[in-house]
């Protein structure tokens, strides 16, 4: 690396520039998160699914409509996801970037990147069914990562970064609403308690590497109210698409069992810093009371129909999307809009960023 790349990456981590304006404002004796990495699925996916082969894609159009120059960037929304909104509300930088980018800059790597990938979940069924990046082989790649960070800002400096930073995991809706209920593979060999707690014992093991890593300020979403989303209310909620009862009782058994084992890891790993970010209940409030937010549709998607499209069958080809896609809750048929994320996020922010300090 030439002497003006070492300058401008080591003014990038001490944070004279490369920031935007944060949002959220930490105590003063606080030492900010250097840099946000996230993993799971595509609620946090900045665009690694573009760099495999997989079907579950979303780098076209009408994808990334609202995105900055309306570029489809394989982000599973019209704009940006929480990965992007967490790292501009904390000041860190505008876009969090996908590590297997082929055009991601060395710069990027001290601020955080994304390992989520689209479709995946803890159970291992899950990213095998729909080919994409389970949750283990996205430990990989941190490895990675924290070797190729060592190379540039020494060894020092990565375990502070490390230890220091904000980790964000994401997943268990494409279990729950996937691999459990519409493919039904795993419904015929597990009751939900039983599945539950499959799931949970993945997740322990995922969260336990990562502490193993050296991470420290870890949160970890629930699972959502599934049965809410628009394509679960078109195949599960009958003909007046409600909500899925069933579905959304599996998430909530799951959310319990997964804030108690976070108390427990908290209390058995030391320094450890497991928080767990409830979302089922500030979704479904937004869900059940649109228009408090500014919305006007709650129960299907911006693209096409809005019951069913989601990845390639939220494409051009289709009638086209809403007028206003910042009436709508939901983007597609399972992902909600930018707007109704930056909601969410702002609300997640202000009950849980001082929990990590």
């Amino acid at each position: 690396m030439d002497a003006f790349k070492m300058i401008v990456v080591w003014l990038v981590v001490l944070g004279i520039i490369g920031k935007t304006k944060g949002v959220v404002k930490l105590a003063a004796n606080v030492i900010p998160p250097p840099a946000v990495i996230t993993f799971g699925d595509s609620i946090v996916d900045t665009g690694n699914n573009n760099n495999i082969h997989t079907l579950v894609k979303c780098n076209f159009p009408p994808y990334g409509q609202d995105f900055e120059g309306g570029i489809p960037t394989g982000r599973f929304c019209n704009g940006k996801v929480p990965s992007d909104l967490i790292v501009e509300e904390l000041g860190i930088k505008e876009f969090l970037p996908p590590y297997l980018d082929p055009n991601l800059k060395p710069s990027d790597l001290p601020t955080g990147v994304c390992f989520a990938s689209g479709a995946s979940g803890y159970d291992p069924l899950t990213p095998k069914i729909a080919s994409v990046i389970p949750m283990s082989a996205q430990v990989e790649m941190f490895k990675e990562y924290i070797e190729k960070l060592k190379g540039m800002v020494g060894e020092e400096r990565t375990k502070f970064i490390v230890e220091h930073s904000l980790f964000v995991v994401v997943a268990g809706s494409n279990d729950i609403a996937n691999s459990y209920f519409a493919t039904g593979l795993r419904r015929m060999q597990y009751d939900i308690p039983s599945y539950t707690d499959l799931l949970l014992h993945y997740a322990s093991d995922f969260l336990e590497e990562l502490y193993g890593l050296g991470t420290r300020r870890i949160g970890v979403f629930s699972a959502p109210p599934l049965g809410c989303m628009p394509s679960q209310r078109t195949l599960f909620g009958g003909m007046a698409r409600d909500c899925s009862t069933q579905t959304n009782a599996a998430s909530q058994l799951f959310n319990a069992k997964l804030s108690a084992h976070l108390n427990s890891l908290n209390h058995n790993l030391p320094q450890a810093k497991f928080v767990y970010i409830d979302v089922y209940q500030p979704l479904l409030h937004i869900i059940n009371n649109p228009t408090k937010y500014g919305f006007e549709v709650a129960d299907r998607g911006c693209c096409g129909t809005g019951t069913l499209e989601v990845s390639v069958l939220c494409n051009r080809l289709l009638p086209q999307t809403c007028a206003d896609e910042s009436k709508y809750v939901f983007w597609d048929s399972y992902h909600p809009t930018e707007r109704a994320y930056q909601v969410l996020v702002d609300l997640v922010l202000d009950k849980y960023i001082h929990t990590f300090f």
